[in-house]
């Protein structure tokens, strides 16, 4: 398996320890009492947006990490939109902002879809006779170095309940010139990295795994060789859903736009690179994604605060334009609390796709 945590002289088998793994243990009881559901029903099957952006105050007790996991982002996500915040030690009485609102990933509701950029899950489940069309979605760490998460079509070939870890020869000779040795079998249990649950898919000859982790407080960064890694209550109750043979994509789309009522919603998250690393978003290129996934359709985009949106990459929806076929058209809704403002949107222009950077 290609699938590890990556380490130091302080971690073992990708768990922090001595305090590390008291923190984490703290994390994870605060996480499996309080974790917020991550079901939603779409209203149509081609509706493109789920959840809501909300608020919290911190008590004293509180860190991003834990707050994080209990609204089901990754800790990154949280960060990201509180600048300025001690993640450890943000402090009673802070305001923070919970980006909650997420646009579905292009391409058919089926399966299982992870987006790299945005370190997101979601899964479909195939629809009961009649019954509504459901998202679930969970965020994940993702491949890191040079054993890149492989993007396309795969699927679920095998699940296992209490894994044993192989780790390859590669990884442990880096841990051995790291003065972090490791076994060539790591058994069930607090040591395994691989955590209580894992669903092994086609890429890379059965080598890429979905599964749990030791080190919850990592979820949502790209620290795995390869591997997509799961909150443990996360994976507890993604596991049983998923039958073998379940269809995975893995899709790389930093950009993510949305046509909601006549207005046009972008999404944008630090773009990764062919090592999994998130870097700072090249403007002109992230433009051309946007010019892109808008297409033909005549609207009017605010550029200046679109630009801004994507130069922040910061997960959280804005409206950036409107449709101008019709002159009518309803100028954009009041932010919600804690949103940034809407710039008015100036003259209507035709907006043609742009070749691919």
């Amino acid at each position: 398996m290609k699938c590890i945590a990556l380490g130091s002289k302080s971690t073992r088998y990708g768990y922090a320890s001595s305090v590390g793994a008291a923190l984490t243990g703290l994390l994870a009881l605060a996480g499996a009492n309080d974790a917020r559901a991550t079901v939603y029903t779409l209203p149509s099957p081609g509706a493109t947006i789920v959840g809501d952006d909300q608020s919290v105050d911190t008590v004293y007790e509180d860190t991003l990490y834990d707050l994080a996991r209990k609204f089901s982002l990754g800790s990154e996500e949280l960060i990201r939109v509180n600048p300025g915040v001690d993640p450890w030690l943000p402090g009673a009485g802070k305001k923070l902002v919970v980006p909650g609102r997420h646009i579905l990933p292009p391409g058919p509701h089926k399966g299982i879809v992870v987006n790299l950029p945005e370190h997101r899950l979601y899964y479909y489940p195939k629809p009961k006779r009649g019954g509504p069309v459901e998202v679930i979605t969970y965020p994940v760490s993702i491949g890191k170095m040079d054993w890149r998460t492989p993007l396309g079509i795969t699927h679920v070939i095998a699940k296992q309940k209490d894994p044993t870890w192989f780790p390859p020869e590669s990884v442990r000779k880096e841990h051995a010139e790291a003065g972090d040795p490791i076994p060539a079998r790591v058994p069930p249990g607090p040591d395994n990295p691989l955590g209580a649950y894992a669903m092994r898919l086609a890429a890379g000859n059965g080598t890429y795994l979905i599964h749990g982790t030791n080190n919850p407080i990592a979820v949502g960064l790209a620290v795995t060789h390869g591997c997509i890694r799961m909150y443990p209550d996360d994976v507890a109750a993604l596991f049983p859903l998923i039958p073998v043979g379940t269809q995975v994509r893995l899709v790389n789309e930093p950009v993510k736009v949305a046509w909601v009522d006549g207005e046009l919603l972008l999404e944008a998250h630090p773009p990764v690179d062919a090592q999994g690393q998130s870097f700072e978003p090249n403007i002109d290129q992230f433009a051309d994604l946007l010019r892109i996934a808008v297409g033909d359709t005549t609207v009017a985009i605010h550029w200046d605060y679109a630009r801004e949106v994507l130069q922040k990459a910061d997960g959280v929806i804005a409206t950036v334009g409107l449709e101008a076929d019709d002159p009518n058209a309803p100028a954009p809704a009041e932010p919600a609390p804690g949103a940034p403002a809407v710039m008015p949107a100036p003259v209507a222009t035709t907006v043609p796709a742009a070749a691919t950077p």
